[in-house]
């Protein structure tokens, strides 16, 4: 049985909300702290006063890019990695050009996401496939890119889409991705069960704002 330290090390404790406030952070931050997240996820512009708030905690800071359509050029993603990492944060989570994915654009794929990849300069970088509005051909073809590019991590979604991480996506994407990359399910898990569900299925990071819950329930 998972230990309550094993679990959450494993999870990156989510604020991604856009109305999300100062105090809220805070909050996050300090429930990081208590229960030893791996993480806390957050969007760019929370990055400088959770850096502050986190000081010597050990908690990672995971910020977003091209969030939540990653719809942004590369270039663009590129900046705000670069922004964001000077802010404080030491992951980032890009959300790959579905549109490109979905046409078979290949190349602008990987280019996309090695433009985050290089801008992290070593620091991990998981890529965000919004899953649920892919085929499961589509999905098997963005996670080999994501690989191709160099990401560290395949992630199932933004928690914005039309639905979140399912057991059989993290399966499919442990399957294509192999051992050696990083796969984070996010979207919808709520619960112990479902938290279990997914490492079950393959996943070694976990992306909730249920997190606390999740733990205590533990």
């Amino acid at each position: 049985m998972i230990t309550k330290v094993q679990l959450a090390g494993m999870i990156d404790h989510s604020l991604l909300k856009p109305q999300s406030t100062r105090t809220e952070l805070k909050k996050l931050c300090t429930e990081a702290i208590q229960y030893k997240f791996k993480a806390v996820c957050i969007n760019p512009v929370q990055v400088g006063d959770a850096a502050s708030f986190l000081k010597g905690s050990g908690v990672l800071i995971c910020s977003v890019v091209g969030f939540p359509f990653g719809t942004h050029s590369a270039g663009v993603k590129a900046e705000e990695t670069k922004e964001v990492i000077k802010l404080g944060a030491r992951e980032i989570d890009m959300v790959i050009r579905i549109g490109a994915l979905k046409e078979g654009r290949n190349q602008e794929v990987v280019e996309d996401i090695r433009a985050v990849v290089e801008a992290a300069s070593g620091l991990p970088v998981k890529v965000i496939l919004e899953t649920c509005y892919l085929t499961e051909e589509e999905k098997i073809r963005g996670c080999k890119l994501a690989v191709e590019a160099g990401a560290n991590f395949v992630k199932t979604s933004t928690g914005f889409g039309a639905a979140g991480a399912t057991v059989e996506n993290v399966n499919l994407m442990r399957k294509v991705v192999g051992d050696d990359i990083g796969v984070k399910a996010a979207g919808g898990i709520r619960t112990l069960a479902d938290a279990l569900k997914m490492i079950e299925a393959g996943a070694n990071r976990l992306g909730t704002s249920g997190s606390v819950t999740i733990i205590q329930e533990l």
